[in-house]
This record gives C-alpha cells, sequence and structure tokens, in this order.
C-alpha cells in the first residue's frame, strides 16, 4: 500500500480514538516534556503491524528504534520497539499504537500456528483467510495473515471472480452462472464457484471453474467430492477449497482430504490479539 494511503488509515484510527483531544494526558503530562518508551511483548507470539507502527510514529515526530521485524517469533518481555520524543503525543498515540500492533501479531500467531501444524502432518495445504474481517481493518488483517505465512486470498471483489449461493440463484444455476461469465469477464480473472452439496461438484468442474469451494462439507463429504473428481479426471486440475466450520481443533481432518486451501473466518473474525504493552521509562523537562 502507498505511504500516503496508509499515513490516511492510520491517522483515521487516531482521530477516532482522540476526538477532541486526550484530556487526561493534557492535565497530567508536563508540557514541553520529552521520554523515553518500550514496547513490549508480554507473551510468546509471532509480531506484526511494525511497519504500520513506524508510519503512524513517524508521522507525529517521534523517534522510533525497531528491535523486531514483520514475521519474527517473539519471547515473552521482549522489546519490540523504542520510542522517544515528546511525552503528551506518546500518551495520545499509545492505545491506537498497540491496538495495531496487538491484533495484527495475533492474527499473524495464530495463523503460524496453524500453518506450522499442517507442516508437522506433512501435509502442503494452503492456510488462508476469508472477507470477515473487522470493517475498515481489511488492509491489516489480511496483511497479518501473510506475516503469518498464510494466504491472503481474496483482498477486494475485483480480485477474482467467486460465485456464491446467491449468484447461483439469480443466474439460474451452476452451468448459466459460469457461462455468463465465462463470456464477459477478463481472462486474466480465475473463476472459483462455491458449491454446498457434492452432486454440484461435477457440474462445476464440466462448466469450466478454476477453483471449487466446498462450503460447509464434512471431511466425509470432501472426501466424496474428491473420489467423484478423480472419477472424471478432474482431480489435480482443479484447486479445491475447503471452507466452514474449520478450526485450529479440526484442520487436519480437513486438510488431510486432498484438498488444496482450507480457509477459515475465524483468522480474522474472532481475532485474539497478541498482549503488547508501552512502558515510560524515561522522562526529560524542557
Amino acid at each position: 500500500m502507498p505511504r500516503k494511503i496508509l499515513e490516511k488509515k492510520l491517522q483515521e484510527m487516531l482521530a477516532e480514538d482522540l476526538g477532541q483531544g486526550d484530556i487526561t494526558t493534557a492535565l497530567t503530562a508536563p508540557e514541553d516534556s520529552t521520554a523515553e518508551a518500550e514496547v513490549i511483548a508480554k507473551e510468546q507470539g509471532v509480531v506484526a503491524g511494525i511497519e504500520e507502527a513506524k508510519v503512524l510514529l513517524q508521522d507525529l515526530g517521534l523517534k522510533i528504534e525497531t528491535l523486531a521485524s514483520d514475521g519474527e517469533k517473539l519471547k515473552a518481555k521482549q522489546v519490540i520497539m523504542k520510542i522517544s520524543g515528546d511525552v503528551r503525543t506518546i500518551l495520545s498515540v499509545e492505545r491506537t499504537l498497540l491496538n495495531v500492533i496487538s491484533r495484527m501479531s495475533g492474527i499473524a500467531t495464530t495463523t503460524r500456528q496453524l500453518k506450522e501444524k499442517i507442516k508437522k502432518a506433512k501435509l502442503k495445504t494452503r492456510v488462508a483467510c476469508t472477507r470477515k474481517t473487522a470493517p475498515g481493518l481489511l488492509h491489516f488483517d489480511k496483511k497479518a495473515v501473510l506475516v503469518g505465512g498464510g494466504d491472503t486470498h481474496r483482498f477486494h471483489l475485483d480480485d477474482m471472480v467467486l460465485i456464491k449461493d446467491n449468484h447461483i440463484k439469480v443466474a439460474g444455476g451452476i452451468e448459466k452462472a459460469i457461462r455468463r461469465v465465462k463470456e464477459k469477464a477478463s481472462f486474466s480473472k480465475k473463476i472459483e464457484v462455491e458449491v454446498s452439496k457434492t452432486d454440484d461438484v461435477l457440474d462445476a468442474a464440466k462448466a469450466g471453474a478454476d477453483i471449487i469451494m466446498l462450503d460447509n462439507f464434512s471431511p466425509k463429504q470432501i472426501g466424496i467430492a474428491v473420489d467423484l473428481l478423480k472419477s472424471a479426471g478432474f482431480f489435480g486440475k482443479i484447486l479445491l477449497e475447503a471452507s466452514g466450520g474449520i478450526t485450529a481443533e479440526n484442520i487436519l481432518a480437513f486438510a488431510s482430504t486432498g484438498v488444496n486451501i482450507v480457509s477459515l473466518g475465524e483468522l480474522t473474525h474472532s481475532a485474539k490479539t497478541l498482549d503488547i504493552s508501552l512502558e515510560i521509562k524515561k522522562i526529560r523537562k524542557q
């Protein structure tokens, strides 16, 4: 993302938190004083949001020393960043800064854990997120998944064609929906079709789908779908995505069915933040 656009997004977050001003800091922090602060990870995890933090802090005239990079594994009590500058600015930006790093690091941590779980099982299935992100945080949530080693899936609706159940209804069926897309869409756009029952899998394959999303299929149902595709000669020629009902507890059952991708909404819609704090270490009066 171009820096100016990222700056605007971060400034809007800060403005939303500040309102008309941080009255607590204004009443307690000495004017014209500077401070040194540390951003500390209070638990283990994978850090994300360092680049966003740098942009936010630099825009406010603060000096930053980063001691960790996006994607790095953190130990508990590890200092990930040192900040120096106007004390009032540091205190006023604290919550926005921590919200960004904590949320992004939490998403990156969960993504990494799932990816390593699949790798340990000697599977090559990709872990992807969905578009179930917090409003206004799509860039941050998706980037955090990427930092954690996951696949971002679609960033926006114009990335690819994804024909879902309601599109199929209004088009009059899977075959008609895919035919309409192929008649009008650019050759550069892949076509993914969401199916909700095994009977539709071959219809989607025969109609020319590049990717088939097996929506809310059980591992057993996915096995049936895979067998159908193998019998018809489509298996290995079309990407298969399992989505719906997949969690950290059952992900291996889905990943081992023969699908290429497992996508989880909970990576972003139920993100557990990483516990990160900011501590003032020194203060100097001018």
